[in-house]
């Protein structure tokens, strides 16, 4: 009877030297954890200082090398991820860059087992610097808005104090008046009482208008921002902000009130930031139709604007 005859393929080859690769890789990685282990069973019994001569004159191992074997069996050592036991000892010295909480993921996610370790080492060099990128940008956004947040506040008070500005001016108005008046008809007593109260109430109002004034210089020396697209409101806005200010400045031949100049300059100023973040967040669209179209909804409104002017 004759012996039964296998015929190979090139299919069944091909299984065969993967079934050694995927030895070989579990081997390999298995005995570096294994020399791990060791070497940091014997670091805990050389004496201290002797550890780079001992690795020289026992196992031939630089000191770099020897801590890549320790690193390796004290983050693989306790691992019984299938995805681990998938790597040969240079892939798994290569993800040692990435937390240990996030390794099996990374692996799965970036195929780690077909990647050479210089491979590896380039996709975690541009995870972290995308990680950084992320974290910076976080971090420049938090700024704006907390510059954000602060400069509305100011604002916020200003508004405050143009009306408390307001009652302090009508009250020292009518302090006067009265004031006046008890120096005709009334008693000194009196005059004393309202002189003190007019002090008190100037006091008050001068108080309130140089805060006012220390408002006002506070957001006028904030810096425009509206992302790394835009840093200063362009040319043509600046134009028309000019015509507008013309055009308070004309109504009935006199220029406005102080508190009217206040109140301009605190519109104004909250128009520009609006613009700006209007040119923030357009830049955020990608070129094509829609920004396309974005674009073209802000021209139509800029020349809305500039028509109710002229």
């Amino acid at each position: 009877m004759s012996e039964l005859q296998v015929v190979r393929t090139p299919e069944m080859i091909a299984f065969e030297i993967r079934t050694i690769d995927q030895q070989t890789r579990e081997i390999m990685l298995r005995n570096a954890i294994e020399i791990g282990m060791r070497l940091i069973e014997a670091k805990e019994l050389v004496a201290h200082g002797e550890w780079g001569d001992w690795l020289g004159a026992n196992v031939s191992y630089s000191q770099s090398s020897a801590n890549n074997f320790m690193r390796v069996a004290k983050e693989y050592g306790d691992a019984n991820s299938q995805a681990f036991a998938n790597l040969n000892y240079t892939q798994a010295v290569a993800l040692l860059g990435v937390p240990a909480e996030e390794r099996e993921d990374f692996i799965r996610d970036n195929d780690a087992e077909n990647k050479s370790a210089r491979e590896l080492a380039e996709a975690i060099k541009a995870r972290k610097q995308a990680e950084k990128e992320a974290a910076d940008a976080e971090k420049r956004a938090k700024e704006a808005e907390a510059k954000a947040e602060k400069e509305r506040q100011a604002r916020i008070e200003l508004e405050q104090q143009l009306g408390q500005s307001r009652d302090l001016a009508e009250e020292l108005r009518q302090t006067k008046e009265a004031l006046e008046k008890a120096k005709a008809t009334g008693s000194d007593e009196q005059v004393q009482r309202l002189t003190l109260a007019l002090e008190s109430v100037e006091g008050d109002l001068t108080d309130s208008q140089n805060r006012i004034k220390e408002l006002e210089e506070e957001l006028k020396a904030k810096p425009i921002e509206a992302g790394a697209a835009v840093e200063v409101i362009p040319p043509a806005i600046l134009e028309e902000l000019e015509a507008l200010r013309a055009k308070a400045a004309d109504q009935n031949g006199a220029p406005p009130s102080n508190e009217s100049l206040v109140k301009f300059k605190l519109i104004i100023g909250n128009l520009s930031n609006g613009f700006n973040d209007l040119l923030g967040t357009l830049d955020e669209f990608e070129e094509g139709e829609e920004r396309e179209k974005y674009k073209g909804a802000i021209g139509r409104l800029l020349q809305r604007m500039l028509e109710s002017i002229q």
